[in-house]
């Protein structure tokens, strides 16, 4: 057996040992705790790269892990490729910089951060590389109890209030969870995701609705965690009440509803479904549009930046959301590169929101808006000096927060203008230059949404930024840690390094797509992975 196919569990496995580790030390302890922690993670970023490579070079033997070495569809299996290793890093990039960031301050906030932490690392990456959705479940319920936790830490009534809104939502989409994925069995008897992609053309008429009523519910649950509207009223009030880290974090688990929305409907309900094909992309087109469109209206509207920063949460999930639902290959390459841009960008801004804020008074936007609707100027006082020297903490925090800027806007040239004009380019251009095709209603109505809401970004992020950095009302500089402004700027810095690398790393995204589309690669290297031992399937 290749060495490289035993690096896919170790994803999964080096989370769990070290929350099971640290869960005995002192609570006094907890600088150690941070570093073992924060090496554990490194780790699964070294590992995430390697399969990342391995799995764009096509290396043999590192696609398929067997668990027990059952054969697929009887045991438990983990599936490497392209989608999922990209997962598996941006997962990793975002833990190393929101960890880096909490052991200034917020670790110290509550008890077992530390421990809580790996154990939802350990259940995003199952859920990006299970072949099955009985574990993908399991998987799901281990981020989700770890959240809750998470979510709660460093208490106060905010907070508290909108942990126990996010675990009453979350526990019923749960409960959705599990009722699909029975009727799934029910009707086709199998969970294993590449067999059932084999077996949903086959399923008889009898079977049929309740196997599509089974997914149907099993999307909600998703849908739910991905943001979209109606049911992602509870997501801006809970990010924006989270502590720092744990927002900035928050910012790939609406992804990971995304990324099974995606892994499903390409896998299950592609050209080879039968009469199923193409089932429930409507319904993610029309209702992303409606979520860009909802999240917008968000953004303008907002006056405190966390809740700005929630709002552009759902902008990014409905985006993605539509681009699946449009159900293009050169649409869904763009939209990839988006996924990567938007989620470092927000786990970005989330870090940045604390560090600025840290100026300001609780009734400074309030006053803000007051001085803007009805004028607080005094035409006898004399004239200030003009040309003041901004501090230097304050010309950092502005630089961050302009990139942000540019960056959720979609503006040139950083990555968030490269995947919107990805995005276009497929829409418009889907079989390369000179090729007409027809645009329907549904895609004009996405481009128009597209470029409106990063006008609306734009314009509430200036609106934030005059307020911020040029009338602040306090004029105070706020105390920034080396290590607090360290991981904004590498996170910052990763967007700058992908729209330099925006070449190569679209080329990753296309080829990403386009596996997705043909799916029997994946469901015949799952369904003939050979077991220890063995040199073939038997």
């Amino acid at each position: 057996m290749n060495w490289l196919q035993h690096l896919i569990i170790l994803p999964i496995l080096l989370p769990i040992i070290t929350a099971a580790g640290l869960i005995p030390v002192d609570e006094r302890n907890r600088t150690l705790k941070g570093v073992i922690a924060f090496g554990s993670t490194i780790l699964v970023f070294l590992v995430g790269v390697l399969l990342m490579r391995a799995a764009a070079t096509g290396t043999p033997g590192t696609g398929v892990y067997l668990l027990g070495n059952w054969p697929a569809p009887f045991g438990i299996v983990l599936v490497l490729d392209r989608l999922s290793a990209l997962m598996l890093v941006l997962t990793a990039v975002l833990a190393l910089a929101t960890q880096i960031f909490s052991m200034a301050k917020w670790h110290r906030a509550g008890h077992h951060f530390h421990s809580l932490f790996q154990l939802m690392l350990a259940g995003l990456n199952g859920a990006f590389l299970t072949g099955d959705l009985f574990n993908l479940f399991v998987f799901f319920e281990m981020m989700l109890a770890a959240s809750y936790g998470l979510l709660l830490h460093g208490s106060g009534m905010m907070r508290v209030k909108a942990g126990l809104h996010y675990i009453a939502i979350n526990l019923a989409a749960s409960s959705l969870f599990l009722i699909g994925v029975s009727l799934i069995y029910g009707a086709t008897g199998t969970l294993n995701m590449a067999d059932l992609a084999l077996r949903i053309s086959t399923v008889g008429p009898e079977s049929r609705m309740l196997m599509e009523a089974g997914a149907a519910i099993l999307g909600i649950a998703f849908l739910v965690k991905a943001g979209m509207w109606p049911l992602g009223f509870w997501l801006p009030a809970t990010y924006s009440a989270a502590t720092p880290p744990v927002a900035a974090i928050f910012a790939i688990l609406t992804k990971v509803g995304v990324y099974i929305l995606l892994r499903l409907s390409m896998l299950l309900f592609g050209s080879d479904a039968g009469v199923s094909a193409g089932f429930g992309q409507s319904v993610l087109l029309y209702g992303g549009l409606l979520t860009i469109g909802f999240g917008a209206i968000g953004v303008l509207a907002s006056q405190a930046m966390g809740r700005l920063a929630g709002y552009c949460v759902l902008v990014s999930s409905g985006t993605l959301m539509a681009a699946i639902g449009l159900g293009n290959d050169a649409v869904i390459g763009g939209a990839l590169f988006y996924l990567v841009s938007s989620t470092l960008t927000i786990c970005a801004f989330f870090l940045l929101i604390e560090l600025v804020e840290r100026a300001r008074d609780a009734g400074a936007d309030v006053l803000a808006v007051t001085m803007e609707a009805y004028g607080d100027v005094d035409e006898n006082e004399e004239e200030k000096e003009v040309g003041v020297a901004v501090p230097g903490t304050m010309a950092v925090l502005g630089l961050c927060f302009c990139t942000c800027a540019i960056l959720l806007s979609g503006l040139p040239p950083l990555s968030g203008f490269l995947a919107k004009f990805a995005m276009l380019n497929g829409l418009f251009n889907p079989d390369g230059l000179g090729k007409d095709a027809a645009i329907s209603g549904a895609q004009w109505t996405y481009v128009s949404l597209l470029i409106l809401s990063g006008l609306a970004a734009m314009i509430a992020m200036n609106r934030v930024g005059i307020r911020t950095f040029w009338t602040s009302i306090e004029g105070t500089v706020p105390r920034v840690y080396l290590i607090e402004i360290t991981p904004v700027l590498l996170l910052l810095a990763t967007c700058v390094f992908l729209s330099l690398q925006a070449g190569p790393a679209m080329r990753y995204m296309d080829a990403t797509a386009k596996a997705l589309s043909e799916p029997q690669n994946y469901i015949g290297r799952v369904m003939t992975a050979p077991r220890a031992g063995q040199t073939g399937a038997e």
